[in-house]
């Protein structure tokens, strides 16, 4: 298998790899929008977990992970439910990890342990225990695989950076105890800039906010009329959209005509509709500076100002005015 991908470039896939991408659970993301609610009011915002899912795979390959570490990135996001992160706003789970608390059962009742397992691997030892997998997954504020990919890749896609960008970013990026670091401090806020660019400016764009409290309030209202159950959300997008639209409840056609292409919103902290505050994520990237590793933001004043802006913006949340209907 080829696999042509808009921010890593061609790259060859065989064996259990070949082999996972084609399975149900993987091929299922191809269904899931990893913004959420943001493809229904933009239809620019069309980023899937598939295609976040194999970045997340290369990168590590990249970056001289193990195949094991590789099948665990491909994975890392079976288990997200329709909309993405939108059913942790539904059940106000305020640390948006719904995904992981249901990853092992999404796991255990597919046919991932029966296809490892046939390749002479144990799940369990792969999946369930990411403490051992460094490139893949760090705690804020940290560098890894996930967070470098899904930033890269929706700011590559949404036409916020270049292909060069890209480039000159993962040139100064390398590995040292098994951990993401880089080689310059121009590089460090290179990326800090764009990582804020996408969880502040995109995540908190206040047509996203809308998309995504709208969503939220239709999701929730059906699960309490039982139109919808929590399974259900299992499927893609457009298989819960379906089940939504072909509902006869007043209310639900209601909310889901709200919910469109053409809404007109702007940012206004005094005169407000919603307001929504999202789960703070900083990054402080480590740099490789003479010979140690040191904290992005005690070299460069410019990273710690832009973590102290992110920081304070996260905390005020985004107060959104609806404008048109």
């Amino acid at each position: 298998m080829i696999i042509n991908d808009s921010v890593y470039g061609e790259f060859k896939v065989e064996g259990i790899l070949e082999e996972l991408i084609n399975s149900k659970p993987v091929q299922r993301l191809k269904g899931i929008h990893q913004g959420g609610a943001s493809y229904l009011v933009n239809e620019k915002w069309d980023v899937t977990r598939f295609e976040h899912s194999i970045g997340v795979m290369i990168l590590i390959k990249k970056l001289g992970g193990s195949l094991e570490e590789q099948i665990a990135g491909l994975l890392h996001d079976i288990s997200h439910t329709a909309f993405s992160h939108v059913i942790d706003f539904v059940l106000e789970n305020k640390e948006e990890d719904y995904h992981e608390k249901i990853y092992k059962h999404v796991v255990e009742d597919s046919d991932i342990p029966w296809i490892l397992h046939n390749s002479g691997y144990d799940y369990k030892e792969i999946l369930f225990d990411d403490s051992k997998w460094t490139l893949l997954e760090q705690p804020a504020t940290e560098l890894c695989a996930d967070r470098v990919d899904y930033t890269l890749r929706d700011m590559h896609q949404y036409g916020y950076i270049s292909n060069k960008e890209v480039q000159f970013f993962l040139d100064n990026v390398f590995t040292k105890d098994g951990k993401m670091v880089l080689l310059s401090i121009e590089a460090a806020e290179w990326f800090t800039k764009i990582y804020y660019k996408e969880v502040i400016d995109f995540f908190m764009d206040p047509l996203n906010i809308y998309g995504y409290d709208s969503l939220a309030k239709i999701l929730k209202c059906a699960l309490n009329k039982q139109i919808i159950k929590l399974d259900d959300l299992l499927g893609t997008d457009q298989e819960v959209m379906e089940i939504l639209n072909s509902s006869h409840d007043y209310e639900i056609k209601q909310l889901v005509n709200q919910l469109h292409r053409r809404k007109i919103v702007k940012e206004d902290q005094n005169d407000y509709d919603l307001h929504r505050k999202t789960k703070i994520r900083l990054i402080d990237p480590p740099v490789l500076h003479n010979d140690k590793l040191v904290k992005a933001s005690l070299l460069s004043d410019k990273v710690k100002l832009m973590n102290e802006k992110a920081s304070k913006k996260a905390a005020e949340g985004m107060f959104v005015k609806v404008i048109s209907p």
